[in-house]
């Protein structure tokens, strides 16, 4: 695995646009963000993505480390949010997925604590 690919899907994620995350999707994967529910294929994952983006003002990702084994890749990050107040927060976050032969990701699970992006 290449660093590339890693900093690639966070480029993307911190791009503010859904569309360009949702194509490094397959057709049928699955999206865990957290607590929530699974969202399953790629329409509803980019749904859910707009959906979260309305909620802040941006985010960027420094990666802090990543490893693959087989076919999965994690990701230790630290995020920094734009809340919609205009300050900035930071949380640590660490993302799993798992990348089919054909170079789409086919499972994405993020494992974050959100609360102070959200925070008063």
């Amino acid at each position: 695995m290449s660093d590339d690919v890693v900093r690639r899907v966070f480029r993307s994620v911190d791009s503010f646009d859904p569309d360009e995350f949702g194509r490094l999707l397959a057709e049928d994967a699955t999206l865990v963000f957290g607590n929530a529910e699974p969202l399953e294929g790629r329409e509803a994952i980019v749904a859910g993505l707009r959906e979260f983006y309305s909620t802040i003002g941006g985010l960027r990702h420094r990666v802090v480390r990543n490893w693959q084994v087989d076919a999965d890749i994690i990701a230790e990050t630290e995020v920094t949010y734009r809340r919609l107040d205009g300050k900035d927060a930071s949380a640590v976050a660490v993302s799993i997925w798992r990348t089919r032969d054909d170079g789409l990701i086919s499972d994405y699970r993020i494992f974050v604590d959100l609360a102070p992006i959200y925070a008063v």
